[in-house]
């Protein structure tokens, strides 16, 4: 802090390109958290690891590098200095607290780590997830409303300005942006045991919905012609840098379009779930179908003379002397994924009268 100077101001000095990467503070309380929590999610990765599971690299990095590291540079870096002076640098510690930390922590895993590693809890947590009440609080539309409204609630009421003056509301604000962000890329990526899988397509609806919310949040703080907790940011007086009404502009700008540049690795992480699942679906149908022409090869080896008789019975089918022998039915038509969509098919022909022939074929 710099001493007091002619307007009374106290706070830290000009915002400049260089101070953008030396300024930093200390954040007792998040630091904390920081520390617990990498902490303990390494001691599961290592017990996971010891149990003969594989952990991928890229989880941790995503946790602990990527997740826990942007919450510390949200409040310790020079984001966590000039959030208390500039209505813009506020908005970007927004974003980052309730998308980006958010996304990576998902990313990294962490309900896994908890389920597989923890003797009572875990047990506990994944009954917890597979409950009614967590696939009721878990609909998408939920967990996006709450992730929308949320910061209208913060930037719209007077618990904007109490996080400047309180500790407490401070951390409380950090929580309440982070948890339900949590919440909404948990359920979406379904990197972690969910309550309910939903499909990728629901998921892609979901974030365009997202990013609207963001749109709406950050024109309306750029329209509102009032200043959001102005009495606090007059009484800074602070003698640089742009005027209240144009910081607030900046920081509807960046609570739009920062959000919407944020959701990028959002879309780009369900891309990826979703080739993997296709993938994983074609696995599946291919050992399957592998699966049935071993077992009727084997038939057919065992069967000896009966295939002689088959041949016969075919021989005669074709010169119209015998029964015309059975055909296998494709594996689309038997596959349970697929079965449905050609049986409704053929109802609707037989309802129609054609008997599954042509319209224009007329019956004999």
């Amino acid at each position: 802090m710099l001493p007091a100077l002619a307007t009374g101001y106290h706070g830290p000095p000009e915002l400049t390109f260089d101070r953008a990467f030396t300024s930093w503070t200390l954040d007792p309380w998040t630091l904390a958290a920081v520390v617990v929590l990498g902490a303990a999610y390494l001691a599961g990765v290592r017990k996971v690891r010891r149990d003969g599971q594989s952990w991928p690299a890229g989880r941790i990095i995503a946790f602990c590098g990527l997740g826990l590291g942007f919450a510390v540079i949200a409040t310790m870096s020079f984001v966590g200095v000039y959030t208390p002076v500039l209505f813009y640098v506020r908005s970007v510690q927004t974003i980052l607290f309730l998308l980006v930390v958010p996304l990576f922590l998902a990313l990294g895993r962490p309900l896994t780590v908890v389920i597989e590693t923890v003797p009572r809890f875990g047990p506990w947590l994944d009954g917890v997830i597979k409950s009614r009440v967590a696939k009721v609080l878990t609909f998408p539309a939920i967990t996006t409303f709450v992730l929308v409204v949320t910061p209208f609630l913060v930037y719209f009421s007077p618990w904007y300005q109490a996080g400047f003056t309180s500790a407490a509301v401070a951390q409380l604000t950090h929580v309440a942006f982070a948890a339900p962000g949590f919440v909404f890329f948990w359920t979406l990526l379904r990197v972690d045991p969910v309550p309910k899988a939903y499909p990728y397509v629901v998921a892609l609806w979901i974030t365009a919905a997202e990013v609207i919310g963001d749109a709406i949040l950050g024109l309306a703080v750029i329209a509102d012609t009032s200043l959001l907790a102005g009495p606090y940011y007059h009484a800074l007086a602070v003698p640089w840098g742009p005027t209240l009404a144009t910081s607030q502009v900046l920081g509807g700008g960046v609570l739009w379009i920062f959000g919407d540049i944020v959701g990028l690795p959002f879309l780009a992480a369900q891309l990826i779930q979703m080739i993997r699942e296709d993938e994983h679906d074609a696995e599946v149908i291919d050992a399957e179908l592998d699966a049935r022409e071993a077992a009727e090869a084997a038939a057919a080896a065992a069967s000896g003379p009966a295939l002689a008789s088959a041949e016969a019975g075919t021989v005669a089918a074709a010169a119209g002397t015998g029964p015309a022998p059975s055909t296998q039915r494709p594996w689309w038509e038997t596959d349970s994924r697929f079965a449905d969509r050609f049986r409704a098919l053929d109802d609707t022909d037989i309802a129609g009268g054609t008997g599954g022939r042509p319209p224009g074929q007329a019956q004999n």
